[in-house]
């Protein structure tokens, strides 16, 4: 079955003095429809440029230097400015992860959904309002006629996020991009999300490019998971087989940290050291500084995936001792 969304090469880089730094490094990755991928890393691992590179969103200086992107065969890093844009919001659409920078601060958030709705489909103001209703009542958000004109400043955190989650669903997109979609919302809601994004798929086939540290939301609603550090994406495969035996040396540390892996009373345990900043990142294995199984060999390894049954991993040593065979 062929990807609906295929991500190739993808490198974006920013300027730092007289040069271009890598943020993204090689990222490749497939999407299919009706499934979800979960992407998981620590912050500033690149998780969020991922999805602005995607849509072309990059924010200056920045710039996509190289790679593909194809939604369903059609390559959009080489559509024109007016042809992203309608491909924006109505094929792709993305919940952002800071909702007061996301929403306009002078028209009501409701009837800026209105305004998705009606820049991507031929129908009334009436039927858009009415969807946008449906919506607001779906997303958890309390007495939605009345919080429909209401500006973002008069919203709390979680319902502006829900806002947001509204929009981005009101025109039944292709291929969502989440970032952090539940950030801000408490235990209940945060099921109710979930729950309406699940449905969302089952209705409409859509993929969904999860982007979140949270194991928890990973577990419930993603398919696969694509592991990222410092720019690379390190290990891929199907939810149950990383999260039951993950690969790479990065990938086992966030599994042994989460908190419940630890005793009552016991000190969670860390990953020691820091992410590299990108002008910093070692020229071989980028964990290599910070790796307890790191040798010699390490930092000179030029980072390259080995694949059997479906799993990727790009390390020296799984590669060496034949873990994948």
């Amino acid at each position: 079955m062929s990807a609906l969304l295929e991500v190739e090469g993808l490198t974006t880089t920013f300027p730092a003095g007289s040069e271009r730094v890598p943020v993204l490094r090689d990222i490749s990755f497939q999407l299919h429809a009706g499934r979800c991928l979960a992407l998981v890393g620590e912050s500033g691992s690149g998780k969020s440029m991922t999805a602005l590179s995607i849509l072309r969103l990059v924010p200056r200086p920045g710039r996509v230097e190289a790679g593909s992107v194809r939604l369903d065969g059609r390559e959009l890093t080489k559509l024109s400015v007016p042809d992203m844009r309608r491909v924006r919001g109505r094929e792709v659409a993305m919940i952002f992860q800071e909702p007061m920078t996301s929403l306009n601060p002078v028209v009501s958030v409701g009837q800026q959904v209105v305004e998705a709705i009606e820049l991507h489909e031929k129908v009334s103001q009436k039927a858009a309002r009415e969807r946008t209703l449906d919506l607001f009542r779906r997303v958890g958000i309390p007495d939605p006629e009345a919080r429909f004109h209401a500006f973002p400043h008069q919203l709390s955190g979680g319902l502006k996020q829900r806002v947001m989650i509204a929009m981005a669903l009101s025109v039944r997109p292709r291929v969502l991009l989440a970032d952090e979609p539940t950030t801000a919302l408490d235990v209940t809601v945060q099921a109710q999300i979930l729950e309406l994004l699940r449905e969302l798929q089952a209705e409409s086939g859509a993929a969904i490019l999860l982007i979140t540290h949270d194991f928890g939301v990973v577990n419930q609603l993603a398919d696969d998971i694509a592991v990222m550090y410092a720019g690379r994406i390190v290990e891929t495969g199907q939810r149950a087989d990383v999260l039951r035996g993950a690969l790479h040396p990065y990938t086992q540390g966030l599994l042994r940290a989460l908190p419940g892996r630890a005793q009552s009373g016991e000190r969670l345990l860390e990953i020691p050291g820091r992410m590299p900043s990108p002008k910093d990142v070692p020229a071989g294995c980028p964990f290599a500084p910070r790796c307890p199984e790191a040798t010699p060999a390490c930092p000179a390894w030029s980072p390259r995936f080995t694949e059997v049954g479906g799993r990727k991993v790009a390390c020296l040593m799984r590669e060496s001792r034949g873990e994948l065979g």
